[in-house]
């Protein structure tokens, strides 16, 4: 943004008073009641509309025009106006060992076999704080309003890591929006671990969970995973948690189907996520419409993980992949399956890259999921769906909701993707927000730290 626009926008928040921000543009699918009457929406569904804001809250979304005369005034002369994002899967407490942790060779096996010895390395309290806070900061500077984390929550290290999330969730409060779900290999449920880890998720109010594959294997290889399921279900049932679940996130892989039944088998219609369904997009097209139909019966909730996928799916040396991996999101969408997009791993074993920015994350879906030509509401992956999903209230601009959001320099959705939009303006509860990345200087280890050699 330039320099003068930024600074006339700090001056009249910082007033304190009412202020009628007008010339403003939203997709439409990020305004929580939709395009008010009378505002322009043009063919990509981003609506012309004014904000009024009032002691740090959005007061009115209004048609040009439309809102209460007398207020100050400040037009924003056509940009993009974003609320906050939500990121609905990710992993704070794997993030940032890269140049820590072995080197993964960009496989999944790699990156499990990396990330194991990591943890049992160095995941300390200390380390986990230091880590995720560090991550959090990350999010926060990118203007991500709240997060829900994946925990390894492996036996012998179940207590550690929950511990270290609910510290990191109260010294955020009112930042960043936390919530957590247990990660373990499927067959844990199986074992006498499984009901304390239960009644850690539940003691520090998260979400049950775990990946459909065996400790040590891939997934596709669980042969008693309707019984497994019966069991993490119950779990849950006794003590009201809802799942989030990491799916098929192989080229071949049938989970699904035995979580959607196992939904219905047990009255959880509505409380289940499933992350990741990379093989859905590979079957037979009568079976991924057939498995897709038993998703929606039973309310089953998808999240793909885009970026992650891609550099993860169809990797072997010297060859360039086949696929994309990520899940069919035009056909779940027609569907009516509720769909995010989300950021996953940050700079660790089974993601190199990335700066829990979702707003990128959005960006990169777009031209990966062919999300584009028309945008018809995609928008939405990042910020509403994945509220609606987790239950956070954010993710959209609405009248009541808290003055959260974020101004940018774009004047359409094409001008928003081109560009990184690094000078974004944030602005919380009605002020601007004066935030940079971390730097990297504050990940430094020292050189016995840093280094993880090869057994």
């Amino acid at each position: 943004m330039t320099t003068t626009m930024h600074r006339r926008l700090d001056e009249a928040l910082a007033a304190g008073t009412d202020l009628l921000l007008t010339d403003l543009r939203c997709p439409e699918a990020l305004l929580t009641e939709g395009a008010p009457a009378g505002a322009p929406v043009d063919a990509d569904g981003t609506a012309s509309v004014d904000l009024l804001l009032r002691a740090g809250r959005i007061a009115a979304v209004a048609a040009p025009g439309g809102a209460a005369a007398g207020a100050p005034r400040l037009s924003l002369g056509g940009r993009h106006v974003w609320p906050m994002l939500v990121d609905a899967h990710t992993h704070l407490d794997k993030g940032h060992v890269i140049g820590r942790a072995p080197s993964s060779g960009g496989t999944h096996p790699g990156a499990r076999e990396a990330t194991t010895r990591d943890r049992i390395a160095h995941w300390r309290h200390d380390d986990l704080i230091h880590r995720m806070d560090f991550g959090l900061s990350c999010a926060e500077a990118h203007g991500i309003a709240a997060i829900r984390t994946h925990l390894d929550s492996h036996e012998g290290q179940g207590e550690t890591v929950w511990g270290a999330f609910a510290e990191i969730r109260e010294a955020w409060k009112g930042r960043v929006a936390l919530q957590a779900s247990a990660l373990v290999p499927f067959d844990a449920w199986g074992t006498d671990y499984a009901e304390r880890l239960a009644n850690i998720v539940a003691d520090h109010g998260g979400l049950l969970g775990g990946v459909t594959r065996p400790s040590g294997g891939t997934h596709g290889g669980l042969a008693d995973i309707d019984a497994l399921l019966d069991r993490v279900f119950t779990l849950a049932k006794e003590r009201d948690l809802d799942l989030d679940l990491h799916v098929d996130e192989a080229a071949e892989a049938d989970a699904l189907p035995h979580v959607a039944r196992a939904t219905i088998r047990h009255g959880y219609e509505g409380r289940v996520t499933c992350g990741h369904c990379c093989s859905l997009s590979r079957l037979p097209e009568p079976e991924m419409d057939a498995t897709i139909a038993l998703a929606k019966e039973a309310g089953l909730s998808l999240i793909t993980l885009p970026t992650v996928n891609m550099y993860l799916q169809d990797r072997l040396p010297g060859r360039t992949p086949r696929w994309r991996g990520v899940m069919p999101i035009h056909e779940l969408r027609a569907a009516g399956v509720p769909v995010a997009v989300a950021g996953d791993n940050c700079r660790d074993p089974f993601y190199a890259y990335g700066d829990h920015d979702m707003l990128d994350t959005w960006r990169e879906a777009v031209r990966i999921c062919h999300l584009d030509h028309p945008f018809a509401g995609s928008a939405g992956l990042a910020g509403t769906a994945p509220a609606e999903i987790c239950g956070f209230e954010a993710g959209s601009l609405g009248a009541g909701r808290r003055a959260d959001f974020m101004v940018l320099e774009a004047w359409s959705l094409d001008q928003l993707i081109a560009r990184p939009q690094s000078d974004r303006v944030l602005v919380r509860q009605g002020r601007v927000l004066d935030l940079r990345a971390p730097s990297y200087e504050e990940l430094r280890l020292t050189r016995t730290e840093a280094q993880v050699e090869p057994a």
